[in-house]
């Protein structure tokens, strides 16, 4: 549950390679999320810093070494020079700054471009514009906890419905058309899992 929140969370910021939540009394109310990329990681840092995550605010920082996975991928697995990784760390920090600076650049011409990009979104028909969206091909572990984190970043957001019996379908509630339409375009074929492409259209009225 809390691995798949978590999944549904982060992996809007970039490829999750894994998520380790232990459930160990020092390791309680920790977990690792581990990406392919820096950047990623480093956007999810800014955006999630204080988000409200099981009732608590998230605190975020990078983790103070590689995890085995990132080592084994890069082959310095064996090898714990601490000097490289003061060197590594160094370097990183600064290619992870003007990644960041590229990130938030592009994330405000996207928003600034929000409206326009509805038109190009035309491979899923839709119904004319309305305050509440309808979500499908949702997977199966889909609960209102997963999908209110993923909607309530958006202005505007009131609140989400399941379909009693039925897992792969909600409703997301917006104060008004243009509110949901700008979380339709931003989330439209998000991968709550890998397999799993959630499609949105207006509610019909």
């Amino acid at each position: 549950e809390l691995k798949r929140s978590l999944y549904a969370l982060f992996s809007q910021f970039g490829h999750v390679v894994d998520i380790v939540a232990l459930k160990t009394m020092k390791m309680r109310g920790q977990a690792f999320v581990i990406f392919k990329e820096l950047g990623s990681s480093t956007n999810a840092l800014r955006q999630l810093q204080g988000f409200p995550f099981y009732g608590k605010p998230m605190r975020i920082q990078y983790a103070k070494t590689d995890s085995d996975i990132i080592s084994k991928m890069r082959g310095t697995f064996a090898d714990k020079e601490k000097r490289k990784e003061k060197k590594k760390a160094k370097s990183l920090e600064q290619s992870a700054n003007a990644a960041n600076k590229k990130v938030i650049q592009g994330a405000t011409q996207n928003s600034a471009n929000a409206p326009g990009t509805a038109a190009q979104n035309q491979q899923v028909p839709d119904n004319p514009p309305n305050y509440i969206l309808f979500l499908n091909n949702l997977p199966e572990e889909t609960n209102e906890m997963m999908l209110s984190m993923l909607f309530n970043q958006f202005p505007g957001f009131k609140e989400v419905r399941l379909v009693p019996g039925r897992h792969d379908i909600a409703f997301v509630e917006f104060e008004n058309e243009n509110q949901a339409g700008a979380a339709r375009d931003a989330l439209q074929g998000f991968k709550i899992t890998p397999s799993h492409a959630m499609k949105i259209t207006y509610a019909k009225k």
